[in-house]
Formats: structure tokens, C-alpha cells, sequence
């Protein structure tokens, strides 16, 4: 008992506290747990709200995109549609011309069909009139063979025969004098066809005259400089005439230096090589083959762009590399002192011209007379006339066989296959004969002038006469008491067709016949 009461003592506080903590553990729990579930509560509703506003947010970027998709289509259907609606206004604008085009198809038939039934009752009335015609002359025949037969007591046989033979021969006369006449008319309008197209080429095409000399000069500025190009003991200027390939001609002639050499080209470069080294002021070995390289490339250069230039101004497309560079170094080329590019050129618009008048295919003419001078450009270089040279060369190239034969044949070497070569003959021609085209010589030129005032003074009453203008004009002063008026006429005639007769001359010669009676008295 007693230990019991002990027990109790000692374990009751211990029990108290037990349940005491106990309670107060369950107190704290239901305080904890409320507090957690207000916590998640609140948690809860936050959530919610911000769900509520990201759904908001959602559903207004939706519509945006929504509606900017649908302004895309809206565009996109417009656009669409715009460009089906210019595709069908093309399409109506196009079956409306070619409504028209096919009306005025048909209103070409109807005429053409109109002027058929025309043109066939004209020959139904003509073959009337003609069957007429041999009605009347076969009646005519019976008749005339009748009487022929009465007159002559011959047999029809013969007398056929007879009145035939007359007839054949009456028309074979006839025949003759028709074919004449047609033949002759035909003659004179070829020759003033061919008068008009050559005068209209050379109306229509105006061209330089002639050009410089083939000897080029350099201006020295000074003596001290000349020296200074020659060098001590001539080294400069035989390292120049060796880097240059030309002659140097360096004389008393102050301020001048000549360039001399059978290649333009080569006469071209040393000129500008001389000029620069002028400028310069160093001249020495060295120096004079570094110009010479330098200049040399820029001339090549230079040929190119010349040559490239001079296909475009003619007009002619898809010529080979090789032809154009030969093309520029016809420009430092000339003979009797015309420009030969600037010459093919001219003869390229001649041809052009010409063979439009006639009908041929005027871009052909054009080609074959650019190129018809190509070997020009390389004679110097190559053994044989620049016409095979030129036809050779264009041969390589593939050139069409029209312009092979008018290169190889325009000065009449081999016959012509093509009727382009004696297109690109006479604008050859033209182009050398114009008046300024071609520089004549000294001794021709004297020789022309002296046999014009011959053929002048060669006339009964001429006292005077003399040639002007270069030739062109040949001045003749007759005695007035021994030519009158008529007869100063009559002679202005003669000279000028004798002038025609028995010279070459390039363009006219206007004979101008002078009377003039002076009458003089002295009063003393």
C-alpha cells in the first residue's frame, strides 16, 4: 500500500504533466493547422487570380493575332485579286488588238479579193478583145489569100507560103526595132539609176579629208635637249631606234626631231615615247626602254579601244578579237594620205547605202565593207597583196564566204561570186575619187593643171586660160574679135567635153569662157 501511495506520489506529477503537455500539443496542432490552411487558402485564391488574368492575357493576345492574320488574308486577297484583274485587262487589251489586227486582216482580203474580181474581169474582157482580135485577123489572112490566089492563079499552098514569108519578115524587122528600143531605154535607166544611187551615197555620206603625212615630228623645245635626245656619241638615240624599231632623222632643222619607219604603229609609239621622255627630262639607255615597254602597252591598248569604237560607229556586231585590234591599227595607217579606218568606215556606209537602194541585205555590205582593207593593217608583214592578205585572215576567222570574195576581189583580183564585191568595188571607189578624199602627189597635180589650160588654149580664139581652185575651175579668156557670144558658148561646150574625154579627175571641172572687147582712144 504504501508503495503504491509512493508510486503514486512519484508518478502522479509525471501523468499530470503528460497530459497537461498533451493537451497542450493538440492545442498547438489545431493552432498550426489552421494557420496552414489559411496560408494555402489565400495561396489558393492567388493562384486563381493569376490564372484568371493569364487567361485574360491569353485570350486578348489571341484576338490580336487573330485579327492581324485576318488583315494579312484581307491584304493578301486584295493583292490577289488586283493582280487577276490586271492579268484579265492585258488579256481583254490583247484579244481587242488582235480583234483588230484580224479585222484588218479582213479588210485586206476584201480588197485584195475585190481587186481579184477586178483584175479577172479585166482579163475576161481582154481575152475577149484579144479572141476578137484574132477573129479579124484570120478573116483578114482568108481574105488577103484569097486575092492572092485570084491575082496570081497560085496554089493556096504557095500562097500561103508566100504571105507568110512576107509576114516574118515584116515582123522580124519589127521585132528587131522593138527589142533595140527596149534594150536602149533599159540602158539609159540603168545608167541614171546607177547615177542616182552612186549620188545619193555620196549626198548622204559626209567624210574628212585627207589626213597627215605618214612622217611624224617632234617638237624640241630647245638645242640643249636635242643634244640631250642624241646623247653622248649618239647612245641615246641608238638605244632609241633600237627599243623603237624606227629611224631617227635629227638635222639642222631647229626645234624639230622627224620619226620615220614603214610601221605606223611603231612610228605612233616612238613619237609618244620621244614626247614623254621630252617631259621628263631623263633621258638615258634605261630609261628609254622603260618608256618604250610603257608605251608600247599603252598604243596596244589604245588599238583595242579604236578598234572597238570603229565596229560600234559602222555598225557591225560579233567581229573576232583579231579583227578589231587590225581594225585599230588601221588608224595609224594611211595610202595617199587618207586615213585607211576612217576610209572603211566611209566605204562601210557606201556599201550600206547602196545595197539598200538595190535591195541586198544592208548589215552584210556594212561587214564586208569595214573589213575589205583588213590586210592593210599587216602588209607590211606578210608577203602578197593586202586583198588575199585581208581574205586570209578573215578566212581563219570564219568570216561568211560574202566577205571572203569582197576582200580577195574588190580590186578585181579574182571574180566576183557574190553581188556584194562590186558593191564594196564602187564604194571603194567613191570613197577614193571625192573631192579632198585622196592627197595627189606634186608632179600629178602640176601635170593635171598644165593639160587642162592645154586642152583650153589648144581651141581657135583662145588667148589665156588658166586652172583654179586646186582644178576645179578652168578659167578660159577668149579675142573678142574673133569669138562671139554664140560661138563662146559653143566653145565652154567643146572644152568641157573634151575635158570629160581625155581626163581622170575626181569630182567637176567648171569651164568658165571670158569675152571681153576693150575699146581704148587716148585725146591728145
Amino acid at each position: 500500500m504504501d508503495l503504491l501511495l509512493q508510486l503514486t506520489e512519484t508518478l502522479g506529477p509525471a501523468f499530470i504533466g503528460i497530459g497537461v503537455g498533451g493537451a497542450m500539443v493538440i492545442l498547438v496542432y489545431r493552432l498550426i493547422g489552421g494557420s496552414m490552411v489559411s496560408s494555402a487558402q489565400r495561396e489558393a485564391e492567388g493562384i486563381v487570380e493569376q490564372g484568371r488574368l493569364t487567361g485574360e492575357k491569353t485570350l486578348k493576345s489571341a484576338e490580336l493575332d487573330a485579327r492581324a492574320e485576318r488583315d494579312r488574308m484581307t491584304a493578301d486577297f486584295k493583292r490577289e485579286t488586283n493582280t487577276t484583274r490586271l492579268e484579265f485587262k492585258e488579256i481583254e487589251k490583247r484579244l481587242t488588238k488582235r480583234e483588230d489586227n484580224l479585222d484588218q486582216k479582213l479588210d485586206t482580203l476584201t480588197a485584195k479579193e475585190k481587186h481579184l474580181d477586178k483584175m479577172e474581169q479585166q482579163l475576161a474582157e481582154s481575152t475577149a478583145q484579144l479572141e476578137e482580135r484574132n477573129r479579124k485577123s484570120q478573116q483578114l489572112l482568108d481574105d488577103r489569100e484569097q486575092e492572092l490566089v485570084r491575082v496570081s492563079k497560085l496554089s493556096v499552098g504557095e500562097a500561103r507560103a508566100e504571105l507568110l514569108s512576107s509576114l516574118e519578115s515584116r515582123l522580124t524587122h519589127d521585132a528587131g526595132q522593138l527589142v533595140s528600143k527596149i534594150i536602149g531605154e533599159a540602158r539609159e535607166e540603168a545608167e541614171a539609176k546607177a547615177r542616182e544611187i552612186t549620188l545619193t551615197a555620196i549626198q548622204r555620206y559626209a567624210a574628212d579629208n585627207t589626213s597627215e603625212a605618214t612622217v611624224s615630228t617632234v617638237v624640241i623645245p630647245s638645242d640643249d635637249m636635242k643634244g640631250r635626245v642624241i646623247g653622248r656619241e649618239g647612245r641615246n638615240i641608238r638605244a632609241f631606234e633600237k627599243a623603237t624599231g624606227v629611224d631617227v632623222i635629227v638635222d639642222d632643222t631647229p626645234g624639230v626631231v622627224v620619226v620615220s619607219s614603214f610601221d605606223p604603229v611603231r612610228r605612233e609609239i616612238a613619237r609618244l615615247t620621244l614626247n614623254k621622255l621630252i617631259q621628263d627630262g631623263r633621258i638615258h639607255p634605261g630609261r628609254i626602254e622603260e618608256v618604250t615597254e610603257q608605251t608600247r602597252k599603252e598604243v596596244e591598248k589604245n588599238i583595242t579601244e579604236i578598234g572597238k569604237q570603229a565596229a560600234l560607229e559602222a555598225n557591225v556586231p560579233g567581229l573576232h578579237k583579231k579583227l578589231i585590234d587590225l581594225l585599230g591599227r588601221l588608224h595609224y595607217r594611211t595610202s595617199y594620205g587618207q586615213n585607211v579606218l576612217r576610209h572603211s568606215i566611209e566605204v562601210a556606209y557606201l556599201c550600206q547605202i547602196i545595197a539598200d537602194e538595190l535591195g541586198f541585205d544592208g548589215r552584210l555590205a556594212r561587214r564586208c565593207g569595214l573589213l575589205h582593207d583588213i590586210g592593210k593593217a599587216v602588209d607590211h608583214e606578210v608577203e602578197g597583196g593586202h586583198p588575199q592578205i585581208g581574205a586570209d585572215i578573215c578566212k581563219r576567222l570564219n568570216e561568211r564566204p560574202e566577205v571572203l570574195n569582197a576582200v580577195a576581189g574588190h580590186h578585181g583580183d579574182i571574180d566576183a561570186t557574190s553581188p556584194y564585191t562590186p558593191l564594196v568595188m564602187a564604194s571603194d571607189a567613191i570613197s577614193a575619187a571625192r573631192p579632198g578624199g585622196r592627197r595627189e602627189s606634186l608632179e600629178r597635180y602640176v601635170q593635171r593643171l598644165e593639160q587642162l589650160e592645154g586642152i583650153a588654149t589648144a581651141h581657135n580664139g583662145v588667148k589665156q586660160a588658166y586652172a583654179i581652185q586646186a582644178g576645179r575651175e578652168l578659167r578660159v579668156i577668149v579675142d573678142a574679135g574673133r569669138i562671139d557670144d554664140a560661138e563662146a558658148a559653143k566653145l565652154a561646150y567643146d572644152v568641157a567635153k573634151q575635158v570629160e574625154d581625155d581626163m581622170t579627175y575626181p569630182g567637176e571641172v567648171r569651164v568658165t569662157v571670158l569675152r571681153e572687147l576693150r575699146a581704148v582712144e587716148y585725146a591728145r
